[in-house]
């Protein structure tokens, strides 16, 4: 543990950096879209969790870049779940990750060499992880600690996974709790005991490799990671890919125990009012949806879990194999269905 509190060195931390999706859209409302390349698969135009460029009939390039501020003090941890996030959009492409380069910014006035050094070590130790040499990088002298990665990727064209190819009638997987971001803050606030903070580093370095998995399988229609637009911001994007209605179960939703006592007491970030103010009327809460569970819904998740939309007669086989990988949490939270892209939660 350095001297230095890296969450204190930061105005934000983890995924709850990113930029409101309301204000993120009105900056890039008048970039021309990539299109005009022919083999470019994924672009910018649904918001997708990486670009995808088809190589031959047999392999696309998955390319993807993310990185953050501390969401913990603990520099190893801190690597970790940075690259572990970075790496997870090749897996919610449905892609096997082959490489990684380190973005690295820091304080070098402000923390000592060994805590920069264990921030590294921990991005190394999840590339190791998931079998990927940590190849490279650049480094920069910034006034708030930054670190994450580009992460390539490669999976078969016909197997890349879209968050915008959801179907009628698909039921939702959700593979990993909610809360990150309101352990995050609790942590902050100096209000998290050890078995919360244990809770939290195992979900965010929890590498979703299932995701490669899921690839193959034809009934698994879209994926998608919940990061920092929580489940209501990527779900939206789903839906609204889609053309879709999501309707979604308040009390199915899969919440971190220590994040729950966090959540009641209207503990989180910051990003959870930007995230609820950027959906605006696209999300419609039954009566008896308490506002905890709204602000849950909303939390800026970093690392978080990866989305699922699969025909009903998959639904058990999906279920499978996040269990196989260690996903107790994963559970089905609601479906698809034909009406305006909306999100409509039930109590």
């Amino acid at each position: 543990m350095s001297e230095v509190r890296l969450t204190q060195l930061s105005h934000g931390g983890g995924c709850g950096c990113k930029i409101a999706p309301g204000l993120l859209a009105d900056m890039l409302r008048d970039l021309p879209a990539a299109s005009g390349f022919a083999h470019l698969m994924v672009g910018t135009e649904t918001s997708d969790d990486a670009a995808v460029y088809r190589l031959n009939d047999e392999q696309a390039l998955i390319a993807t870049t993310d990185f953050f501020m501390p969401i913990v003090d603990d520099p190893f941890d801190f690597g970790r779940i940075a690259a572990t996030n970075a790496i997870s959009d090749i897996y919610a492409m449905g892609g096997t990750p082959i490489l990684a380069l380190a973005i690295v910014g820091m304080p070098i006035n402000t923390l000592p060499v060994e805590t920069i050094r264990a921030i590294l070590a921990g991005g190394a130790s999840v590339c190791r992880d998931a079998g990927i040499p940590l190849a490279g990088g650049h480094s920069i002298d910034s006034p708030e600690p930054i670190y994450g990665l580009v992460a390539l990727g490669l999976a078969h064209p016909d197997h890349i996974k879209r968050n915008s190819t959801a179907k009628a009638g698909d039921v939702l997987v959700m593979g990993k709790g909610l809360g990150v971001g309101i352990l995050g803050t609790a942590l902050k606030k100096g209000l998290l005991d050890e078995a919360g903070y244990r809770q939290l580093i195992d979900t965010t370095t929890r590498l979703n490799s299932v995701g490669s998995r899921l690839a193959p399988l034809a009934a698994v229609h879209a994926l998608t990671d919940v990061t920092g637009f929580g489940l209501l911001g990527h779900l939206l994007e789903l839906a609204r890919g889609a053309s879709l209605t999501a309707r979604i179960e308040a009390g199915s939703l899969p919440v971190l125990s220590a994040a729950r006592a966090f959540a009641e007491q209207g503990i989180g970030p910051g990003a959870i009012e930007r995230n609820l103010a950027s959906f605006g009327a696209d999300v419609a809460f039954a009566a008896g949806v308490p506002d905890w569970q709204r602000r849950v819904m909303a939390d800026a998740q970093t690392s978080g879990g990866l989305l699922v939309a699969v025909a009903p007669a998959e639904v058990d086989a999906v279920l499978t194999l996040f269990k196989m990988e260690g996903f107790a949490d994963a559970c089905v939270i609601g479906r698809l269905e034909n009406g305006p892209a909306r999100i409509v939660v039930d109590a």
